[in-house]
């Protein structure tokens, strides 16, 4: 019997489901899950540990009979549910403010009609037009800004290092850039009417990518050389994969001012970009 001065125990939705009020239940996500490995009695568990290192990916989970293990199971919904969250929370307020981004909106009324409208996350609302017109340099050789895209995780955890880096390489090249805003519910064209609007020589849009089950944080830059509304996708070259178990933040900044370096020296991007 469990002593009511240990712990104390209540039923949230049914009378069979305790939780625990006094004793944290540690967080399922918390912890490397590489180091995640039920597989009993292996063959070889140095090689498997070995192998495990080098992937995120979900292997050596284990089973009980045809299902998964209760821990794999729950790790599972547990990703599952960080991705959802980061699709549909929002970049704080206080995040802009820290990092002084002023923040202009498309034509999306809320995060569902972003889902479920991809067209109007590709336009700058009028009133955004106007906020961006009076608050940016213009004509600047290089236009940085930074998107919410389908991960506001992503944004909060990569975007100002890379931003600080890209600024201080560009900076080392004496490449001049102009002045750094937010936009909310952004797809990616939203570069072009921003190229266009600024008169930028080079676009660059760091950008919130669609989270996936090993990592939530997962961030893009799509950059473009005289971008212009409606041209073909290939006109952009992405640097993709930008979080801490991928490619890190401050050396993401280095590389993309390298290949802006190289845009304006070859006066083009995307796959007619050739080093």
């Amino acid at each position: 019997m469990i002593k009511q001065k240990q712990q104390s125990w209540h039923c949230r939705l049914d009378e069979n489901a305790p939780v625990i009020e006094d004793e944290a239940i540690p967080d399922i996500r918390s912890g490397d899950r590489n180091l995640y490995y039920p597989v009993p009695e292996p063959v070889n568990r140095d090689g498997f540990t070995e192998m495990k290192q080098k992937t995120p990916a979900r292997i050596g989970i284990w089973r009980t009979g045809s299902r998964y293990l209760t821990e794999a199971q729950l790790r599972f919904r547990a990703d599952h549910s960080t991705a959802q969250d980061s699709v549909w929370s929002y970049v704080s307020p206080d995040f802009l403010k820290k990092n002084n981004l002023f923040s202009i909106n498309t034509l999306c009324r809320d995060k569902e009609d972003y889902i479920t409208n991809p067209d109007h996350g590709r336009v700058i609302c009028e009133e955004g037009v106007k906020t961006m017109l009076s608050c940016c340099r213009k004509k600047p050789t290089v236009q940085i800004f930074i998107a919410d895209g389908l991960s506001s995780a992503a944004i909060e955890a990569n975007s100002i290092d890379v931003m600080k880096s890209l600024m201080a390489a560009l900076d080392y090249y004496r490449i001049d850039y102009g002045t750094p805003f937010f936009i909310r519910h952004s797809r990616v064209a939203t570069e072009d009417q921003v190229c266009e609007l600024l008169g930028a020589t080079v676009v660059c849009q760091l950008i919130g990518e669609r989270p996936g089950l090993t990592s939530a944080e997962s961030m893009s830059a799509y950059i473009a050389y005289k971008a212009t509304v409606g041209m073909l996708e290939t006109r952009r070259t992405v640097v993709s994969n930008i979080h801490k178990a991928g490619t890190l933040p401050v050396e993401a900044g280095a590389h993309i001012a390298d290949i802006i370096k190289l845009m304006l020296e070859k006066k083009a991007s995307g796959t007619e970009l050739k080093r």
